[in-house]
């Protein structure tokens, strides 16, 4: 029988005129209450009845009975102690059951049945249902599942072997253990997802920091296209108006064309010289790049016709600018 101390405590806490006010209401869910909370206090002395103040992750605020103690757990370095929360629709809800923590004796992480904030959770809770299940067998059953899967880290190991063949296992050690199983294989596989969406995270942004550079790019080169197709236009028109221009004037040869463009002055045959050496060096560079694009030339050989044709080309254009300036001034 369990102690007299806690059964009288039991009577206590369930009784009509209890200052406890515990929140079961229906009398005969409290007497099933009581002969499931004293069978468990018999087969395991170690575990003292109590009532505290339970908050539901709701919110809800409950006055329940608990129990607290350890389980002896088969070549385990310690016990594991833990709190047993009658709920308040006990027997036909599950109990809640937190795994007493220790700082200096951290869980396991991702512990097949135990959370980072202590609770326990397992096939037996789960499926818990009146009258099959009861405090008593669910303790029998934790202590198994623990003394398989130990919740903090030990030196011989944190999960251990059963070393029972599946034949000689009950169903519910077979669910136990495949509920174990199928858990760790979930933390590898989610482990290795999140691995695969880490490398693909990183592709996406190569990727979009690519697209950025192909979209400037192709700007880049749409904006040239237009500015080509501009200077196109315009040289066709000139080009038309240069053709007009000399059927206009019956001119046939090249000698009259040259002849119809003679200057005026020294001046304006300084300034068409000068203008002509300008543009005449922009061809030469214009079909420089080309050869280098085409690999004619050498990028060193380039570098230094460029520098050569472009110290000339200045020159040029300062003559065009003082003739310009001499002639506004005149």
């Amino acid at each position: 029988m369990a102690p007299p101390s806690s059964t009288q405590f039991v009577d206590a806490a369930l009784s009509c005129n209890s200052h406890f006010a515990l929140s079961y209401t229906d009398p005969d869910k409290k007497w099933l209450i009581r002969d499931h909370l004293l069978s468990l206090l018999q087969e395991f002395p170690s575990f003292k009845p109590s009532t505290d103040i339970f908050i539901h992750d709701d919110g809800t605020t409950v006055n329940l009975l608990n129990a607290s103690g350890s389980l002896q757990v088969s070549r385990a370095p310690r016990p594991v102690p833990l709190t047993i929360w009658l709920h308040q629709n006990y027997p036909f809800s599950a109990p809640i059951v937190l795994l007493s923590l220790d700082p200096f004796n951290p869980v396991l992480p991702s512990h097949p049945f135990v959370d980072p904030s202590g609770t326990i959770t397992s096939p037996y809770l789960e499926t818990w249902c009146y009258p099959r299940c009861n405090l008593s067998e669910f303790a029998h059953n934790l202590t198994l599942l623990f003394s398989h899967h130990y919740p903090f880290f030990s030196p011989s190991g944190s999960i251990f072997s059963s070393g029972t063949h599946p034949s000689f296992m009950s169903k519910m050690e077979a669910i136990d253990g495949l509920a174990g199983a199928l858990h760790h294989d979930m933390v590898a596989l989610q482990s290795e997802v999140e691995g695969e969406i880490e490398g693909l995270s990183a592709l996406q942004a190569e990727l979009l920091k690519r697209n950025d550079i192909t979209t400037s790019m192709l700007l880049g080169l749409e904006y040239e296209s237009m500015s080509l197709k501009t200077i196109v236009r315009e040289t066709a028109e000139e080009a038309d108006m240069l053709l007009n221009w000399l059927r206009a004037n019956n001119l046939n040869s090249v000698h009259e064309v040259e002849e119809a463009f003679e200057a005026a002055d020294e001046k304006s045959k300084l300034l068409l010289h000068h203008s002509a050496k300008d543009l005449a060096i922009d061809d030469v560079i214009y079909a420089l790049d080309k050869a280098l694009e085409e690999g004619v030339v050498t990028y060193r050989e380039y570098i230094r016709q460029v520098r050569v044709l472009a110290t000339e080309q200045f020159f040029h254009r300062a003559n065009v600018i003082k003739i310009k300036e001499l002639r506004h001034l005149t």
